[in-house]
């Protein structure tokens, strides 16, 4: 029986009766990062790396949670488990579980470029890789940062000449602050929606990010700053009427799918730039080669074209969950 099993409640070990981001309420789970489809309510107990604890007691309420190191190595019932950096957000983590030699690492969601954020990610060998794929397809792959951030400013920069404001959505947890540290304040003032402004006060607050000091939208009664200022808001706000003090207004999406033609129109947006979270096509084969993994399982995205496609070039590959 192999060291991680494909359960109902997501990733199993069974020598050790924890879960991995587990999908349905479990005893112990142990949780690569603390967005939402990865740290969910209701376990009774957690495991995480310390940076995203604060977090998930922030969007989880009174949890039990225990916070580790990277490369801390935690032993229950003689499995070796330990958490190594993902890239993906601050305190992401890839999971690395081993028993008497055999060594099982899941990727949990993770990039290879350096955002100004998150610890850079690391390779971890081992011989059963499970990685993600949300972007497993050779259409995505990323510019590099700063030529997205060069982009993102010309566009600022356009619209306060014609006095409209820039409105900037990103997940509120990791896109948002990675927008902010990499976004120059001489370009004009800077606004974040609440939203935004909870998660960074958090990271704040618990030394894990030095962010700058911009402010949370409140109501209209800046509406003359807004006119040259660029807003960093969560894609909730897209058609919302949340966006209405700022007319004029100009609308841009940062996400991975912007590589896509069309994807802009589709959310109604004046203008995207591709700035994603997750490894591209390129991290994603680089990353199975590093690993030297034996066996390679895919989850979360492409899997089963990327799966095909690893098989393809010669690997022992299959989606996660089918039968071993």
């Amino acid at each position: 029986m192999p060291l991680l099993q494909a359960t109902k409640n997501g990733i199993y070990c069974k020598r050790a009766k924890v879960y991995i981001d587990p999908v349905g309420k479990v005893e112990r789970a142990l949780v690569t990062h603390a967005h939402a489809d990865h740290s969910r309510y209701g376990h009774q107990s957690y495991l995480a790396h310390h940076h995203s604890v604060p977090i998930m007691k922030h969007r989880l309420g009174d949890i039990q949670v225990e916070g580790v190191e990277y490369g801390e190595v935690i032993r229950i019932n003689g499995v070796a488990f330990s958490f190594h950096p993902a890239g993906h957000i601050p305190g992401s983590a890839q999971i690395r579980v081993e028993h008497k030699g055999e060594v099982w690492v899941f990727s949990g969601d993770y990039k290879r470029q350096a955002d100004g954020i998150s610890t850079p990610f690391e390779i971890v060998p081992c011989q059963h890789f499970i990685t993600e794929s949300t972007f497993g397809l050779p259409v995505y792959r990323w510019q590099e940062q700063s030529d997205v951030f060069a982009e993102i400013h010309q566009w600022w920069k356009e619209n306060a000449a014609k006095g409209k404001t820039s409105i900037l959505t990103g997940y509120a947890l990791g896109k948002a602050q990675r927008l902010l540290k990499n976004l120059d304040p001489s370009f004009g003032p800077i606004f974040c929606h609440p939203a935004v402004a909870n998660i960074n006060e958090l990271f704040i607050e618990h030394g894990i990010l030095d962010l700058p000091n911009v402010e949370k939208v409140e109501g209209t009664e800046k509406k003359e700053a807004y006119r040259t200022a660029l807003v960093i808001a969560p894609p909730a706000v897209q058609n919302s009427t949340w966006l209405k003090k700022f007319t004029p207004y100009a609308l841009g999406i940062s996400s991975g799918w912007m590589a896509l033609r069309g994807a802009r129109r589709r959310r109604n947006a004046d203008r995207g730039f591709v700035l994603s979270d997750h490894a591209d096509w390129n991290a994603l084969n680089q990353t199975v080669i590093d690993t030297g993994a034996e066996s390679v399982w895919v989850t979360h995205g492409y899997s089963e074209i990327y799966s095909r496609w690893l098989r393809e070039q010669g690997y022992d590959a299959k989606i996660w969950g089918e039968e071993k």
